[in-house]
């Protein structure tokens, strides 16, 4: 059984923030494609298959993970992020009042946060690849597939307003990918959302079912070019 359903802040939390999936659906998905594949092509040797949970894997430079499935068909988690727990344990964080779908490794000090996507199947011509996969989701699911016109980003919603993002530019973006996490869960198991290490905590604005609002937002980017 499936598990259950689950930009960045240049220094200044008060900057608009506009992640929108609803204008010029084929150009925006096309543009995420072409800026995911160059974003793969200079993360290479941060790039990986885990064979285990069948999804590809893209490191930061810090060891936090995004993953995404090869297959929603045959993956309990088609969407998942990876990330050091220790800073949110000291901030307060009681592991056991997390979601079910949020997985505390105290072996490994690593927090996982698994996403259900949906059940398409993915079919390849030959042997996929890691871009191969992400067209795939870009097609099954485009309404999941959003851009960021203040900052130029472009970004994939996985669940329970957790997102990952990345610039549509490197060259002109010094925030090539940035984490995006929901704070509500971790402020309800006991975490001081402030006391977090590593991590920018603030009010940024998006849209929500056509208007704009503020949401508070945990932050991590990386320049990875």
């Amino acid at each position: 059984m499936k598990l259950r359903k689950g930009l960045i802040v240049a220094g200044v939390l008060g900057m608009s923030l506009i992640f929108s999936a609803c204008q010029a659906t084929d150009v925006i998905g096309k543009a995420a494609v072409i800026s995911f594949e160059e974003l793969l092509e200079v993360s290479s040797d941060k790039l990986s298959f885990d064979t285990e949970a069948n999804t590809w894997v893209l490191e930061s430079p810090a060891g936090d993970k995004f993953k995404w499935s090869k297959d929603f068909s045959i993956t309990e988690a088609d969407g998942i992020i990876e990330f050091k727990a220790s800073p949110f344990i000291n901030a307060g964080l009681d592991v056991t009042k997390l979601p079910e779908n949020y997985i505390y490794d105290d072996v490994k000090d690593i927090l996982t946060l698994n996403f259900e996507l949906g059940e398409d199947k993915f079919n390849y011509s030959g042997e996929a690849t890691a871009l191969d996969s992400f067209k795939n989701i870009v097609q099954a699911k485009r309404e999941l597939i959003g851009y960021h016109e203040a900052f130029d980003h472009y970004g994939i919603t996985l669940g329970d307003g957790n997102k990952f993002e990345w610039a549509k530019d490197m060259d002109n973006n010094n925030k090539d990918i940035v984490f995006v996490l929901e704070p509500k869960p971790f402020i309800e198991a006991g975490v001081d959302p402030k006391q977090v290490e590593g991590w920018v905590f603030g009010k940024v604005e998006m849209k929500d079912n056509g208007n704009i609002v503020e949401m508070e937002k945990f932050l991590k980017p990386f320049d990875v070019k």
